[in-house]
């Protein structure tokens, strides 16, 4: 079956995570990727827990539908088959700190002078300007550098890092939607450019209200739990056997609410009848709606607020996510065959297309396992000159 981006083929140059995550997202739409790893060494996700017959599952988890080679870029032959391959490519991600490319001869000016139509997407902690350019970053740094952290966790509590690698996912969403930006226009121009892509400034990005709250009422907002600062009721509630996630979005939903809790006199109480006085009259609210939640089970509300309408949701830990059935019906855990480690769960592709849809094609790659094969495919090499290339120790 056709895929939206099968005829693009993409050098990825990515390790650890934001740089493989976006690649992965191309590859689960059918680009080709193929994955230039460090001899011996490769990605350093290779070295990270859990393993699986001594392969990483985190690697695995982040490379699927990617071909791999080894090529050392320290060495001039090395370079230079590089140069070659970037003549028959449409794109190249690299999440090296900035300057890094440059050093060795192939950053973004080098490279759009060999290709024109190059698209060349970097993402790094800070991006390519900036004071901050050549700082190192990871993850958990620009989660408190981007203010995200600052929001999170209990009322009162200490700033929390969010529990997944959000700032590395959330700059690799936004690599992905760059690259396919640019190749958009390139449709119409025939010139690749440059995208940079920069891990804070995709936290400050997604800080959705946080800023609007702070410029509007001067007040910096500070971790407040499960509830959310602008919309009441939106938290979680003790029920008889846990907490449910029950979020009333508006006035309508507010009413349905309170029927089918049996508080249908808070409809009409003055106090409460648009969301900006629940807000304000926050206190007041919640132990009316607490003291009737606590007498039903999680099943039972859920059931109950279903039936109404009303948005609500456990809290599943993470096997009683791959049990649930909408999550299973929407092919949101798939299994994968890799050659060493056997069957494995991971997680499908969120992006349902209709015509083209996308697809796991293969599992991560043993480092440098389509060596032999990309360079016949790509640059039509054969045995005897890659036997020629090994003596030059540069795979």
């Amino acid at each position: 079956m056709k895929t939206s981006l099968e005829n693009i083929k993409v050098l990825d140059l990515t390790r650890v995570l934001a740089g493989p995550f976006a690649t992965m997202v191309l590859g689960d739409l059918g680009a080709d990727i193929i994955k230039i790893e460090m001899p011996i060494k490769g990605d350093d996700a290779r070295h990270f827990g859990p393993y699986i017959s001594d392969e990483s599952a985190y690697f695995i988890s982040l490379n699927r539908n990617k071909r791999s080679m080894t090529l050392n870029l320290k060495v001039e032959k090395g370079k230079e088959l590089f140069l070659e391959m970037i003549r028959n490519v449409d794109v190249i991600v690299e999440n090296y700190r900035p300057g890094t490319m440059e050093k060795l001869g192939i950053g973004y000016e080098a490279l759009k002078k060999i290709n024109p139509k190059l698209v060349y997407a970097a993402v790094s902690g800070y991006g390519h300007t900036g004071p901050y350019s050549k700082r190192a970053a990871y993850d958990a740094v620009v989660q408190a550098m981007g203010g995200v952290m600052s929001i999170t966790g209990e009322k009162n509590g200490r700033p929390t890092r969010v529990g997944t690698s959000i700032g590395d996912i959330t700059a690799g969403l936004y690599v992905v939607i760059g690259i396919l930006a640019a190749l958009n226009i390139r449709n119409e121009t025939g010139r690749g450019q440059k995208v940079d892509v920069a891990m804070l400034d995709c936290q400050v990005a997604i800080l959705e209200n946080a800023i609007a709250r702070y410029v509007v009422t001067g007040e910096i907002p500070k971790p407040g739990g499960n509830r959310h600062p602008s919309i009441v009721p939106f938290e979680t509630f003790e029920t008889k056997d846990g907490e449910i996630m029950i979020a009333v979005g508006n006035n309508s939903l507010w009413a349905s609410f309170c029927n089918v809790i049996g508080k249908q006199k808070l409809i009409e109480d003055v106090r409460f009848k648009t969301n900006r006085l629940r807000n304000e009259n926050y206190d007041e609210l919640r132990p009316l709606i607490a003291r009737v939640i606590k007498k039903k089970t999680i099943k039972e509300w859920q059931e109950i607020l279903d039936d109404a309408g009303v948005p609500n949701g456990p809290i599943n830990t993470i096997d009683k996510v791959l049990e649930d059935p909408q999550v299973i019906a929407r092919d949101m855990i798939q299994e994968i065959n890799h050659p060493i480690s056997g069957q494995l769960k991971v997680p499908g592709i969120p992006i349902k297309l209709s015509d083209t849809p996308g697809a796991i094609r293969r599992a991560a790659p043993i480092l440098g396992e389509h060596r032999n094969e990309i360079l016949k495919e790509i640059l039509s090499y054969d045995d005897n000159k890659i036997e020629e290339l090994e003596k030059e120790n540069i795979f």
